[in-house]
């Protein structure tokens, strides 16, 4: 190459590319940046998003499901706090990187004048807060400080109270936060603002959070900063030394660990979907939605992959959270909601945020998720699978949560046979979803298979009747003889990549001749290269309309599913070049786009759980091999 390769050409090269992309500028503030050019740091109650030209796009405070304070994001006058180089023009490069085996993000600019890095990271003891600290490595270059706050969507103003030249209070409604910093603040209009020059090894703090500042020193402001930032260092190294996995792809493995731990609510044990709202599936459409809250379909694989990881209590606070759930469920015509609110509410109303404009011009914005709502009858295999795991690895579920799943499965013997929306939540018609009654089938087997093991009460004769009636309308209804496949729905003659699950649960074996036909039309129907459509959306109708990208979360479980075919070169050469449309952060969002740029909400917690567990099984089966 005679000159650095753009952007565009090096997308979907991931963390391979971050050498690559540390020599290509940012775009400058306010052109339009994309998902990949972004990484995040959290508490693991809350979480912010932090933009590669250094500025913070998405920061919800006191917790991930809260209005934000920073929406910049999926609005120019969202609110951002922007830390980078006083001189555009001066920078000529910049990378964005994790700090090895933590959630510490390190920014780094180069410019004509020298080298400056931003630290960002969230507090992960004593009082929580947003901390940003920026270094000169290099040089003498001037900064600028832009903090925008935009509360509640954007939709109320804040008051900016100067309480000292170097301390700021934002305060709206019934809240308040304090900016502290080690050099002078001012307000401007709307905007708190700072400009400084920084040298060689010198150090700029600034952190925001919800306590008052004390009369210390700007040299002990610096000092007690520099311990908040060496103690989240030090958090975060001791978690990933917890994690257990040493196979093949430990880099990727270990960066899905920690950003699935920025996803778990501490204080209730619950993991999110991902950290954003409505990243749109497709620039133009109208596929945005809210996934801040906690899917009982990620259950099994949550609890599967911490396990699998070594972090056997953030599993088993999960598995807390999940049965949590139960009480009471036998109140509710369906036992089970799809999705919750961290405080475990089960309706979560959805509604537009008509002011904003959206990711990239891509409007709706929307709050909630109407699909809380619907009837999905997968969810209670995913529950059962869940707690199935939990049990076999653990001392045992209590006495009331068996009676709560004796009552589940008495639910799905008297409804497996209904309409439903299904795994992808379609909001058109409802159908008979393939996927569905197969997750029926694992939570009448998992739940039989917990009585046995612990000799637990159980009308093992009705639900084994129950069990095996699924499994023959599997066969009959769901399996197309002309197509050669597992069909979408019940009659239907096209495919879903949701029928991945099959081998996955252990419906059925890799190497059966029905599976290997499935596997070839799922492979003509939906496919490329490594990516894998969900379905065809020119075929069902969902609801939404439109195109989408294609889903990781599918390709993870092609890779798979052709490992357990025996098919474990093809499989481990389509899970490297998966891996390289990462973001150079490492992170990956649900979907990939025709154009190879990451789609959907940001980082996607499904996606980082199906890379873990393909890796654990390409791992498996390679080593059984040699």
């Amino acid at each position: 190459l005679t000159e650095p390769p753009s952007r565009h050409q090096l997308r979907g090269f991931g963390s391979a590319a971050a050498g690559y992309l540390s020599a290509v500028p940012p775009p400058p503030p306010g052109d339009r940046a994309y998902l990949e050019d972004h990484a995040i740091v959290g508490d693991m109650e809350t979480l912010a998003v932090v933009e590669n030209t250094g500025s913070v796009k998405w920061w919800c405070w006191p917790r991930f499901d809260s209005p934000s304070v920073f929406g910049g994001l999926l609005d120019d006058d969202g609110g951002d706090w922007t830390i980078r180089p006083a001189d555009d023009a001066a920078v000529t490069d910049s990378a964005q990187l994790y700090l090895s085996e933590t959630n510490v993000l390190i920014t780094r600019f180069h410019a004509d004048e020298g080298i400056v890095e931003i630290e960002d990271l969230m507090a992960m003891h004593g009082r929580r807060r947003l901390v940003r600290r920026v270094t000169c490595v290099k040089g003498s270059v001037a900064m600028t400080v832009r903090v925008r706050p935009r509360p509640d969507y954007g939709r109320q103003p804040a008051n900016l109270d100067v309480l000292d030249d170097q301390s700021v209070a934002v305060r709206w409604a019934d809240d308040e936060l304090y900016l502290r910093s080690c050099v002078p603040l001012r307000v401007d209009d709307t905007e708190i603002v700072a400009d400084f020059t920084v040298t060689e090894s010198d150090s700029v703090v600034f952190d925001l959070g919800p306590e008052p500042p004390g009369d210390e020193t700007a040299d002990e402001r610096i000092a007690e900063i520099g311990r908040a930032v060496a103690d989240t260092v030090v958090h975060w190294q001791q978690w990933s030394a917890s994690t257990t996995y040493r196979g093949r792809w430990r880099q990727a493995v270990e960066r899905s660990a920690l950003a699935l731990a920025l996803l778990i609510h501490r204080p209730s044990g619950g993991m999110i979907a991902a950290a954003t709202t409505s990243i749109p599936e497709r620039i133009g459409g109208d596929r945005n939605w809210d996934y801040r809250y906690v899917w009982i379909r990620d259950a099994a694989f949550t609890v599967y992959a911490l396990l699998e990881l070594g972090h056997v209590r953030k599993a088993e606070a999960f598995a807390d959270w999940l049965v949590a759930r139960l009480d009471g469920c036998e109140d509710h015509d369906r036992p089970l909601a799809p999705l919750y609110d961290l405080d475990g509410e089960r309706h979560v109303p959805e509604f537009v945020l008509d002011h904003w404009r959206g990711f990239a011009n891509s409007p709706p914005v929307r709050i909630g998720n109407a699909a809380s709502d619907q009837v999905q009858l997968d969810v209670y295999g995913d529950l059962i699978d869940s707690l199935y795991l939990t049990d076999r690895h653990g001392d045992g579920l209590s006495i009331d949560t068996w009676e709560h799943i004796r009552a589940l499965v008495e639910h799905v013997i008297e409804h497996w046979r209904d309409v439903d929306a299904g795994i992808w939540e379609i909001r058109s018609e409802n159908e008979r979803h393939t996927s569905s009654v197969l997750m029926c089938w694992v939570a009448l087997e998992r739940a039989m298979r917990m009585a046995q093991r612990r000799g637990r009460p159980a009308d093992l004769d009705r639900w084994r009747a129950a069990r095996d009636e699924m499994h023959a309308e599997l066969l009959d209804q769901g399996w197309n003889d002309e197509l050669g496949a597992f069909t979408r729905t019940f009659g239907g003659d096209d495919v879903d990549a949701s029928i991945l699950l099959a081998p996955l649960v252990k419906f059925v074996p890799g190497a059966d001749p029905r599976w290997m036909s499935t596997l070839a039309a799922i492979d003509e129907q939906l496919v490329h290269g490594p990516l894998v459509d969900r379905y065809d959306t020119d075929v069902v109708d969902d609801g939404v309309g439109g195109s989408e990208g294609s889903f990781l979360i599918c390709s993870f479980w092609y890779v798979e599913a052709l490992t357990r075919a025996g098919r474990v070169d093809e499989g481990r050469r389509l899970f490297d070049r998966l891996l390289t449309y990462a973001s150079p952060a490492g992170l990956f969002a649900e979907e990939i786009g025709p154009d190879g740029r990451l789609l959907g909400n940001y980082p996607q917690a499904f996606s980082h759980l199906a890379l873990i567990s393909a890796a654990v099984h390409l791992d498996e089966a390679l080593d059984a091999r040699t």
